[in-house]
């Protein structure tokens, strides 16, 4: 009798799905990659792309996760026309040559909540690490589209002559900061 009881116990746990990773699609209205850079140390240059997708794929019970977002390089955008064209040259992002720019990664948590993405990141064809630091991260019921929606702010840093982009690339001008404000829905 034993016997039976432990087998049907084993039977209905072998049968109970165990809690699966989720997908999140970015919202690419709500994303933002954009670069930072020193300006001859007189100001700091930002730069956001427009166009981007990804998604990212999370188990918060086993507090695992991977992220991959997809960036269109010619979309970058400084608000100034001529700063555009020049980091769309060969010697910069060479966007013909190499039109998007990836970033993937495994989420690190703290606790319950990511702190950060272990990651690589894809630029004018050479792939680097990147650890991303997320500053925040938060998960909410979207009011508009009634499925889970959830928002990070990450930051990463590299210099742009370990990518090929050797004009500029001393000291301070060398240092570009990475930034990722993300917004992603759940699938399904």
């Amino acid at each position: 009798m034993l016997r039976s009881c432990l087998l049907a116990a084993l039977l209905i746990c072998a049968t109970v799905p165990a809690p699966a990773a989720e997908r999140y699609t970015l919202d690419a209205a709500h994303t933002y990659p954009s670069l930072e850079m020193s300006h001859m140390g007189l100001s700091i240059w930002r730069g956001k792309f427009n166009h981007s997708s990804g998604h990212v794929v999370m188990d918060r019970k086993a507090r695992t996760g991977t992220v991959e977002v997809k960036v269109q390089s010619a979309s970058i955008d400084f608000g100034h026309d001529k700063m555009n064209e020049h980091a769309s040259d060969p010697d910069w992002l060479a966007v013909e040559k190499y039109p998007t720019i990836d970033y993937r990664g495994k989420l690190v948590f703290e606790g319950d909540t990511p702190r950060a993405v272990d990651g690589e990141l894809t630029l004018r064809g050479v792939t680097r690490p990147l650890r991303l630091k997320i500053n925040q991260f938060k998960c909410i019921d979207h009011p508009y589209y009634k499925k889970e929606a959830c928002g990070a702010d990450a930051e990463g840093e590299f210099n742009r002559a370990d990518f090929g982009m050797t004009q500029y690339s001393e000291g301070e001008a060398g240092r570009i900061r990475l930034r990722i404000q993300v917004e992603a829905l759940k699938d399904g």
